[in-house]
């Protein structure tokens, strides 16, 4: 075996490499932040950094500087503003300059206030997010706990309360018992106590016909459909309607979800209009009951701006919604402080070192408003006609086109579309809808794929029930309003919409 020899030198290289400051990446960080996070954001800040404080805005004019001259803090309004923008061109340059030297006393102290008509806080009155939060309903229960407490106020021995309660830990959110009865017994502890299989299967007998609502704790969708059908016939009594049901979710239950109605008349011997009425009567169930114990309340939404008409100048205009935010300034006194000679030296790097922190968060928040009102203002030009005739009129806006039409980053203006919602005269929509892809109509005329979307719906809806339309002929008729797309597209946009296929939509 040779011997291994190792070697060190040194060696110079010539590269480049790209590294973000960390003032830069909290910029990008709150230009994406949509408005509840950034409330939640400043508020920490404002904990935090002594330095920085709010303030009650005034019209009376523009902020006077230590050295007598003024600062104006930028305002929001449907225009742009030269000067403003200069301003924030400048701003990079002056978070390193900041950043990488000791705090210069000669910068001035600077202020974030919320646009004009804004809904800031004043001194003394109530804090809105704190109410809302004080208002918001606790999370209820979960199923498995509501369950539960269904299942101790049964008339029941002990062993079998006990074998129920160890069933309900591997209940799944759609009331569904998914795991097999031996798997539940081995994962159980060992011990004389453990249960058997044949011992859970006896509880879980008694489970599904005591608690509520029907259908839980079934192992499939056909045992759940017939579990609500025993309860629906024990509380009305049996009927026609009921009894065919039962046998078709019994015996047909595929050809069901596949909507094979005539294939089920001829395997039941019975007339398609009483398998019609069996079907719709199934209507009354449900595959997931477990979700009728549980209300996910859906997320709120907090438009960042509101679009509204101009009839005098007919136009549409944003106004950001940042009024939320409390007027920020730099606390006179730790400015002061900042370069006093006779304050400790430590003292003074430390209250440096916030006010640096303070002088970054002020211009952050100017910059995300500066940037997302250039990018409203773009998109009210370009999609004019979504507001004015709606969601079929969209245009291809790509974010690449954009960025080059206000000269930054396109990696910028997805920052500033995500998660950000408008409120619109036709309701609240999602920014980013307004960023989308698109084609040419014969005619010239370009179309955005939600378009299209619109107009593959309006298809759907318009078409003849009893003799849907395959994807050829959707495709056909997108043609005949000249769009031209593939049919593997239709299909694709057919399930982002959830419209079902062909023999699924068909009505017998």
């Amino acid at each position: 075996m040779s011997g291994m020899r190792f070697e060190h030198g040194q060696q110079m290289r010539l590269g480049q490499q790209m590294k973000l400051a960390p003032r830069v990446i909290q910029s990008m960080e709150i230009l994406q932040m949509a408005l509840p996070a950034l409330e939640e954001r400043v508020e920490e800040e404002l904990e935090s950094n002594a330095t920085l404080e709010t303030f009650e805005a005034t019209a009376d004019g523009p902020t006077t500087r230590d050295d007598g001259s003024e600062e104006r803090a930028l305002e929001v309004g449907a225009g742009d503003s030269a000067d403003d923008f200069a301003r924030l061109d400048d701003m990079e340059s002056s978070y390193h300059e900041a950043f990488e030297n000791e705090y210069s006393a000669a910068r001035a102290p600077r202020e974030f206030t919320p646009g004009p008509g804004s809904g800031a806080r004043l001194a003394g009155e109530r804090d809105g997010k704190m109410d809302a939060m004080a208002n918001t309903a606790a999370p209820g229960p979960s199923l498995a706990e509501q369950l539960a407490e269904q299942w101790d106020l049964a008339d029941i021995n002990d062993g079998i309360r006990a074998l129920g309660h160890a069933i309900l830990e591997f209940l799944d959110a759609d009331g569904y018992l998914r795991t097999d009865l031996a798997e539940i017994a081995d994962r159980s502890p060992p011990g004389p106590h453990r249960p058997t299989p044949a011992r859970l299967a006896e509880a879980l007998t008694v489970m599904q016909a005591v608690l509520d609502p029907p259908g839980v704790l079934a192992r499939d969708a056909r045992e759940c459909l017939l579990l609500q059908i025993d309860a629906l016939e024990e509380a009305e009594g049996s009927t026609l309607p009921l009894r065919d049901a039962r046998r078709l979710i019994a015996e047909h239950l595929d050809d069901l979800s596949h909507n094979r109605l005539p294939a089920i008349a001829a395997a039941t011997e019975l007339p398609m209009e009483r398998v019609r009425e069996a079907v719709t009567w199934m209507q009354r169930l449900s595959l997931a009951p477990g979700r009728a114990l549980v209300h996910e309340s859906a997320p709120m939404v907090v438009p960042d701006a509101m679009i509204e008409y101009d009839e005098e100048e007919d136009r549409y205009v944003a106004h950001l919604t940042d009024g939320r935010l409390p007027s920020l300034r730099i606390n006179p006194s730790y400015n002061t402080m900042s370069k006093d000679r006779s304050v400790a030296k430590k003292t003074r790097d430390f209250i440096k070192t916030n006010l640096s922190n303070a002088h970054w968060l002020i211009d952050a928040l100017h910059q995300r408003r500066q940037t997302l009102l250039r990018v409203l203002n773009v998109v009210l030009t370009a999609q004019r006609d979504f507001f004015d005739y709606g969601p079929a009129s969209l245009k291809p806006l790509p974010m690449t086109q954009v960025a080059d039409q206000l000269g930054i980053h396109v990696a910028t203006v997805s920052r500033a579309v995500s998660g950000k919602y408008l409120q619109t005269p036709r309701g609240v929509v999602p920014l980013r809808m307004f960023f989308t892809g698109g084609t040419q109509t014969k005619s010239g005329e370009d179309v955005s794929w939600e378009a299209i979307r619109q107009a593959l719906r309006e298809i759907v809806d318009a078409e003849e029930k009893a003799n849907p339309l395959s994807d050829e002929a959707l495709v056909q008729q997108l043609k005949n309003r000249g769009i031209d797309i593939a049919r593997r597209t239709v299909a694709k946009y057919r399930a982002q919409l959830d419209i079902p296929s062909t023999r699924l939509r068909k009505q017998h």
